[in-house]
């Protein structure tokens, strides 16, 4: 797994030639990068850094959310921000650089996909998708959340539909989570 944030990163020719050693070895080089504020939040950035991936021999997989850690709120990006990050840049590459998907989060109950911004029943909601869960039975299972042009991360969202909690911190559930955050 490669990690640039930015084409820049890839331009070097010692990184180039690292790629290319790397490919002539017989490695896939699939590559992820969190969503910076003030590095790479603009679609362009992201279109042009999945081009340069593209055109080296490497695979686009993942932009992920910054995760809930440490210095994180001088470089996080609202999730209404960043799916219109991803999807304008998206909008802008060839079927190639299309292997890409997010944004996403690596949250304690499993990795969650912003996959919309949309309305139901007259309500603005985010709609959101477990690509892995830590129960089996969740990955590729659609939840939605009240549409919040703040929150930059899962637990600072709210169950949309009057809902006054997800289906994953269902009381059993909740509590093997707290467990799973407590080791």
């Amino acid at each position: 797994m490669a990690h640039s944030s930015h084409s820049r990163e890839l331009e070097p020719d010692i990184a180039q030639l690292a790629v290319k050693r790397l490919l002539d070895a017989g490695a896939v080089i699939r590559c992820q990068a969190p969503l910076i504020r003030k590095v790479n939040d603009d679609a362009n950035v992201w279109a042009q850094l999945w081009r340069k991936q593209v055109q080296l021999g490497m695979v686009p997989y993942y932009m992920f959310v910054e995760r809930d850690t440490g210095a994180k709120a001088y470089f996080e990006v609202p999730l209404a921000r960043a799916y219109k990050v991803f999807t304008e840049a998206y909008s802008q590459v060839s079927g190639l650089c299309r292997t890409v998907r997010g944004p996403s989060m690596s949250a304690s109950p499993g990795k969650v996909l912003v996959d919309g911004i949309t309305e139901v029943g007259g309500e603005k909601v985010l709609a959101l998708k477990f690509l892995q869960g830590r129960d089996p039975s969740w990955v590729n299972r659609l939840f939605f959340a009240q549409y919040d042009p703040k929150a930059t991360w899962l637990d600072g969202l709210k169950p949309a539909f009057g809902e006054d909690r997800f289906f994953f911190e269902e009381p059993a559930k909740k509590n093997q989570l707290e467990s799973v955050r407590k080791l």
